[in-house]
């Protein structure tokens, strides 16, 4: 049998240009992959905020019921974070927490200012506000 004769592969330009082709793409998808991360974990902090805050305002206006004492008060962090009273499950996940103690409650003094380690959800318990307990540029005060 004989060889077959012509071309067996590609050149070396060939191949130089498909990996040049391919880098320019890559220099295209990881910027946009990267931004579809953070726009993903902010979407997950936003309804995770969301959902605190509607729970905390459902035991508010469920304590000012004849059924819940008819005095309206908002939870404890006592009463916040132990997975009964205001919650049926566990604290949701704030995707930037940053602190040892994952989805934590901290006391705070105003919304927006980051209280303790940087990490959970803070809150005013006389106020019942809640806000994402970050200082991560852009997270911190976006009006949620």
């Amino acid at each position: 049998m004989q060889p077959t004769r012509g071309r067996a592969g590609f050149t070396l330009i060939e191949l130089v240009i498909v990996i040049v082709v391919l880098g320019i793409l890559a220099t295209q998808a990881i910027p946009t992959y990267l931004s579809l991360v953070d726009d993903a974990k902010k979407a997950s902090a936003k309804a995770n905020l969301g959902a605190l805050r509607s729970s905390v305002t459902i035991f508010y206006a469920y304590k000012a019921t004849p059924m819940g004492g008819e005095s309206a008060t908002w939870p404890s962090i006592t009463q916040l974070t132990d997975n009964v009273t205001v919650l049926n499950g566990q604290m949701p996940d704030n995707p930037y927490d940053t602190d040892a103690t994952k989805n934590n409650v901290v006391t705070g003094t105003a919304r927006g200012v980051v209280s303790g380690t940087a990490g959970g959800w803070g809150y005013i318990p006389t106020s019942g506000v809640l806000w994402i307990n970050t200082s991560t540029a852009g997270v911190v005060e976006n009006g949620w």
